[in-house]
């Protein structure tokens, strides 16, 4: 196999043998230039962590629909596709799998969210992430946010 055709081949494991999982991520950015962490509630994997909004991209899924999806399901708020804006990204591996997450800014939405799902939601400036315990995935993306926001 040519080197060509290989990098067509979609991968859905890494050379490691752990499997690739998509997740989007979104900055929800409000007027006062702060930015919504929410805690993982108890009983989810990585309970009390501190996080990004956004979720798994389903099959058929683009990460911009995803978020969509996920935005209403976990917060209550509605946006469109249109209101993301690409922001970077964060390539990390667990155990168990290997995490893709590309990282979204978002300042239009309608409906305050709300917290749906049982997590705690904080409006939190940029240079306060530190104060915040996160998963291992999201720590490449506080520094870029703090360095494009």
């Amino acid at each position: 196999m040519g080197c060509i055709e290989a990098l067509a081949k979609p991968r859905s494991l890494t050379p490691a043998g752990l499997p690739i999982l998509l997740v989007a991520a979104v900055a929800l950015v409000n007027p006062q230039n702060k930015v919504l962490l929410a805690q993982r509630p108890e009983g989810k994997s990585m309970a009390g962590l501190w996080e990004f909004p956004g979720g798994k991209v389903k099959e058929g899924e683009t990460p911009e629909f995803a978020l969509c999806r996920e935005l209403e399901e976990e917060l209550g708020i509605e946006t469109r596709e249109c209101c993301f804006s690409p922001l970077g990204f964060a390539s990390h591996s667990y155990d168990d799998f290997h995490l893709m997450m590309p990282l979204y800014v978002c300042r239009m939405w309608k409906n305050d969210p709300t917290p749906c799902e049982g997590q705690t939601l904080e409006w939190v400036l940029p240079n306060d992430f530190a104060k915040y315990d996160m998963p291992a995935a999201d720590i490449p993306l506080i520094h870029q946010i703090q360095d494009r926001l």
